[in-house]
């Protein structure tokens, strides 16, 4: 191998290893600055977008220990390494080909240490992230709390009421029953 291609392989390589969570896309009718883009905004998120060979990326999957041939990596492809969240990469690369025609098909991903065909990708993209999944776990918290705190202020407020009416019976000299 060149020495070019094992620089490449080896830089694929620590990558993968770095960055656990990848999605495999396929692109094709992207246009270079709608590229620029996708990779600016995947920047963003802490994550990276590489265009490679298919043979780099088999090459260097099969090096660090996943197998990558169940994933047909036919076309232009390329790499989103997830970044601080990979769900979150996930959904903003499936809301980008969503809005640029369809230019990109996810074919495959890794999460977590398993591999998976791009309809389970689009399925995991589709669960909440986890400021979602806090924000409805905090909600599932505070309702029972909340139901007691209105429970206890209405029995405290029927006790100041029946006090206050007690008080004005007095005032007025009658006698309280």
């Amino acid at each position: 191998m060149r020495q070019e291609k094992q620089l490449l392989l080896e830089e694929v390589k620590e990558q993968i290893e770095k960055d656990s969570s990848f999605i495999i896309m396929r692109y094709g009718k992207l246009s270079a600055n709608k590229f620029g883009e996708l990779r600016r905004e995947v920047g963003k998120m802490g994550g990276n977008v590489e265009v490679m060979r298919k043979r780099i990326l088999l090459r260097a999957s099969r090096e660090v220990g996943i197998e990558l041939d169940s994933v047909d990596l036919t076309g232009h492809i390329g790499v989103v390494y997830g970044g601080h969240d990979p769900l979150e990469t996930t959904k903003f690369v499936f809301q980008f080909s969503q809005q640029n025609d369809k230019s990109i098909e996810v074919i495959g991903g890794r999460f977590d240490g398993q591999l998976y065909h791009g309809p389970q990708v689009l399925a995991l993209s589709q669960l909440p992230t986890k400021d979602e999944m806090r924000a409805q776990f905090l909600g599932l918290l505070e309702a029972p709390m909340a139901q007691t705190l209105a429970v206890m202020d209405a029995i405290m407020s029927s006790v100041i009421y029946c006090l206050d009416n007690k008080v004005k019976l007095e005032e007025n000299g009658e006698v309280a029953p």
